[in-house]
């Protein structure tokens, strides 16, 4: 296994670490012999968040006698101070520790980082249960460009996670800003929700970018694990038929894709069509089609609210075809409601 350091925050991890997105369909023993495979491997990073159900319960139950042996990080939509002490305890509790080693915003618009960082904001919370050894590490994830560079000029920010794999490299140029001012990378994302099927092409494509410090497949089988530690420990560098078959991906995923960089907005009816299509996805290509659902259930104004006036798909610089997708969303969802 190959262990780097993540970034200012001192902390020695695994290349690749568990993306606790999946787990949400196991069990607690299926989640506890995950775990068990996860220390033999030497895989010691461990990424959940408050959304993600129960992920935080199953991996609290199965970290009982070995949290010594993994680097735990979470993370939190709370935007306020008072929210998000309320839900740095209920991390505590889920987890079954008495400290966190990273504890992340989760995803905030620019307007929602704003009131983060506003007086009564949630980084009040956080720098006291820093302060308090509650918590250890602070990071943000982010789906936004914009939130991305944001994030790069906070002082506090020690690391950023990020969607970055064959067909979504938008985030290029920020990544090396993070190498420099040694803020870890944390890369997710990297099958693009479940759209590339090659893991180990995936993986070894994302490896190769030395501005990646670590990597997070959402991992819920031993057999996932034992294929995708595959792909990372294979340092070679990547062939040019490899190098091909990603160029084949990235033209066929390309055409019909979201890459979250949010160009298409606002949005004339004011839907949030990138949260649309996240969400989709994991409804149409992640078998998390409940937590996709209610997600998008949250969602203010629904996919078929748009008036097709076309103005999104003006802006979007892939040229996808915007309107037929969020057609088929609309689609996607009334089916699975009706099942």
């Amino acid at each position: 296994m190959q262990y780097v350091t993540l970034g200012k925050t001192g902390l020695k991890v695994s290349k690749i670490g568990l993306g606790g997105i999946p787990i949400q369909k196991s069990d607690v023993g299926e989640v506890k012999a995950l775990f068990q495979a996860l220390m033999e491997k030497g895989v010691n990073y461990v990424d959940t968040a408050r959304g993600y159900t129960v992920s935080e319960k199953l991996i609290g139950e199965a970290l009982e006698g070995n949290r010594d042996k993994f680097v735990l990080a979470t993370k939190s939509m709370a935007r306020t101070r008072e929210a998000m002490a309320k839900d740095i305890e209920i991390s505590l509790n889920n987890l079954k520790t008495d400290y966190i080693d990273l504890y992340q915003v989760h995803n905030p618009s620019m307007e929602n980082l704003e009131q983060v960082l506003a007086e009564g904001g949630a980084l009040e919370a956080l720098l006291e249960a820093k302060a308090e050894g509650k918590i250890r590490h602070l990071g943000l994830t982010a789906h936004s460009l914009s939130v991305f560079e944001r994030a790069l000029s906070l002082d506090w920010v020690e690391t950023i996670m990020f969607p970055y794999n064959i067909v979504e490299s938008q985030g290029e140029e920020l990544m090396k800003r993070c190498s420099e001012t040694n803020v870890a990378f944390i890369d997710m994302k990297p099958l693009a929700g479940g759209a590339i099927e090659d893991a180990a092409l995936a993986l070894r494509y994302i490896c190769a970018n030395p501005d990646v410090t670590i990597v997070i497949p959402g991992m819920y089988s031993i057999d996932e694990v034992e294929q995708n530690l595959a792909a990372v420990e294979d340092v070679s560098p990547l062939t040019p038929e490899e190098h091909a078959k990603a160029a084949q991906i990235r033209k066929e995923l390309g055409t019909n894709f979201c890459r979250r960089c949010n160009y298409c907005q606002p949005c004339t009816a004011g839907i949030n069509i990138s949260g649309v299509f996240l969400f989709a996805g994991y409804l149409q290509r992640y078998d998390l089609g409940s937590w996709g659902y209610d997600r998008y259930q949250s969602l203010p104004v629904k996919a078929d609210a748009c008036i097709e006036c076309g103005v999104c798909e003006s802006r979007c610089p892939y040229h996808l075809p915007i309107r037929d997708m969020l057609k088929k969303c609309v689609k996607d969802f009334k089916e699975f409601e009706q099942k």
